[in-house]
């Protein structure tokens, strides 16, 4: 079976272009399930619908897994299985079958914009380091992209003169997003002086390590933790935070939501609906220009009174 599941790990990453990330975690699923499977002593192509029930009993009773966390473990199962499907080893894909526990809902953490502010005046943009960082967290903020896409960003997907970028998403597909001015003066500012001491290999990306080459997922993260720990705020950072702040801002600002779905990427409509929640003031500042009674028009209750 192991032999099966590299080859399924090679599909995924050479032919379904998943992420290094979703491609550890459905690996780190995988196995767990195979752990399960030598333990009951089933084989792997002869499951059936019974003990796919009993083993998400196991993950949620015995390995005390969320819901979302099972949902994604029978997520990577069921890819798997159409794999094997697909490569005649069975007939049928038992997981098609099973559908997941309710996700826990849970809003997307996202900044205030004071927050942004505070977290924006942290780099030296003297430096070629700080217009780097800089530039990361403007087009993080700016495009809403996925830190995937941001650290494949290349010279050549630049238009500088549109403010576009041209972005390689998941599945291969291409979309264009806009950066604003903020990000264009930095960007402005990195290439011609950071970017040129930096780039010393002559790479063909737009961010550069601190070892001359390609910035990769893993070093946003870490250039992110170190931003953050000099500021007040007290909240975990992540990449995907700056992507849910662009798309709760957008919307807070009237943006209709067809727009930020095209904007993020998503496939699905489905998916964007998670940035539907909006701030209280958000709420109360449209309730009171909206709504035709929310306030009382002074000049109509002065003239009933004369």
């Amino acid at each position: 079976m192991e032999n099966v599941v590299a080859d399924f790990l090679d599909y995924l990453v050479y032919q379904r272009n998943y992420s290094k990330y979703t491609v550890l975690n459905y690996h780190k699923d995988i196995q767990i399930y195979i752990m399960y499977l030598l333990r009951e002593n089933i084989n792997y192509l002869k499951i059936e619908y019974t003990d796919i029930r009993f083993y998400l009993m196991f993950l949620k009773e015995e390995k005390k897994e969320k819901n979302s966390s099972i949902c994604r473990h029978l997520s990577a199962l069921r890819t798997f299985y159409n794999y094997l499907l697909n490569k005649n080893y069975i007939s049928n894909n038992p997981f098609n079958y099973i559908s997941g526990p309710k996700k826990e809902k849970k809003l997307p953490r996202y900044f205030e914009y004071n927050e942004l502010e505070e977290l924006f005046a942290v780099p030296d943009i003297k430096t070629p380091f700080g217009q780097r960082d800089l530039l990361i967290l403007e087009m993080l903020y700016a495009t809403g992209v996925r830190v995937g896409e941001l650290v494949s960003i290349q010279r050549k997907d630049l238009n500088q003169e549109e403010r576009t970028i041209l972005i390689l998403g998941k599945g291969n597909k291409e979309r264009i997003v806009h950066y604003g001015e903020y990000a264009k003066e930095i960007l402005e500012i990195y290439l011609k002086d950071g970017y040129q001491q930096l780039n010393q290999n002559h790479s063909d990306y737009l961010f550069i390590n601190n070892k001359k080459g390609k910035l990769t997922e893993r070093g946003i993260r870490d250039i992110l933790d170190r931003l953050i720990k000099k500021t007040t705020l007290s909240k975990n950072i992540s990449p995907h935070m700056l992507r849910h702040t662009f798309a709760t801002h957008l919307l807070n600002e009237g943006c209709d939501i067809i727009s930020v779905q095209k904007l993020l990427g998503h496939e699905s409509i489905n998916t964007t609906q998670i940035y539907t929640h909006v701030t209280t003031d958000r709420l109360r500042e449209v309730y009171y220009n909206a709504f035709p009674r929310a306030k009382i028009d002074q000049k109509k209750i002065d003239h009933k009174k004369g």
